[in-house]
């Protein structure tokens, strides 16, 4: 596979026993069924944020991530953060817990990594979040996050053609705002 050195990984993390926690889990899931150019690579990552880390290592020039981010909007709403954008993803210092780590923690644990490793973290990383309804114990997803998943789906393959718009629908919300991320997972 010969993809010109480009390559991109699509990951989608959260706890399937959460909740809406698992709507990453499920985006990549039914992303993975789509037809996606050779360079892409989509992985259930779960709960599993230090390997995440580790993964990025192998080269990647774009980082998607997909899971659920608690930012204050209604259940469902679909927000798009760019680490590039003000007020995007602000890695802070690496909490290691392997079955907790927001998507700043996985950020600051590859960057740390990096300098250790003199690797090079992904050129550009963007989180595709979804406001959940429920994070308590139970496993499928509600209402509103459900049918906010093939949204998502639509919304990552945007992100993957060649102009990287996303496209736009009516009567959904999607937000780049200057709020921080606050992944329940």
């Amino acid at each position: 596979m010969n993809t010109g050195g480009r390559r991109t990984l699509v990951a989608g993390v959260g706890n399937i026993f959460l909740g809406d926690d698992g709507f990453g889990v499920e985006t990549v899931r039914r992303l993975a069924a789509e037809p996606l150019p050779a360079h892409v690579e989509t992985v259930d990552i779960g709960v599993r944020g230090v390997h995440l880390a580790y993964q990025l290592l192998y080269g990647y020039d774009t980082f998607v991530l997909i899971d659920a981010t608690a930012r204050g909007g209604a259940p469902g709403t679909l927000y798009l953060i760019d680490e590039a954008e003000p007020g995007g993803i602000e890695p802070e210092a690496a909490l290691l817990d392997g079955h907790r780590m927001s998507p700043d923690a996985v950020l600051a644990l590859l960057g740390t990594l990096c300098a250790g490793t003199g690797g090079t973290p992904p050129r550009r990383t963007v989180v595709v979040g979804c406001e959940p309804a429920s994070v308590e114990e139970g496993i499928g997803l509600s209402g509103p996050v459900a049918d906010a998943v093939p949204e998502a789906v639509r919304l990552v393959l945007g992100l993957l053609d060649q102009d990287g718009a996303p496209p736009e629908e009516p009567g959904r919300a999607l937000l780049l705002t200057d709020e921080r991320n606050t992944s329940p997972c």
